[in-house]
């Protein structure tokens, strides 16, 4: 199992998105902590990777003993441009 570590940033938009899909997105990045499961994808142009929970999306950097998490937020917003 690799440790999820969240950037300030990151935790405070975790803390902002309401309850349901709050643990859907921390399931989803437990999951994959432990097995490897998630519709994860490389992003295209920079390093890290995406998570993608429904609307929502993680971008992430991880190494083989940690998962960074960066950006939480939703797809419709600037998820790709800002992060």
């Amino acid at each position: 199992m690799k440790t999820i570590i969240f950037t300030h940033r990151a935790a405070k938009e975790l803390d902002a998105i309401e309850g349901d899909a709050r643990e859907a997105i921390v399931a989803a990045l437990h999951d994959y902590a432990v097995d490897g499961r998630g519709d994860v994808k490389a992003l295209s142009g920079r390093s890290g990777y995406r998570l993608r929970i429904g609307r929502y999306r993680v971008i992430f950097d991880e190494d083989k003993v940690t998962i960074l998490a960066l950006y939480i937020g939703k797809r419709e917003t600037t998820t790709y441009r800002n992060n």
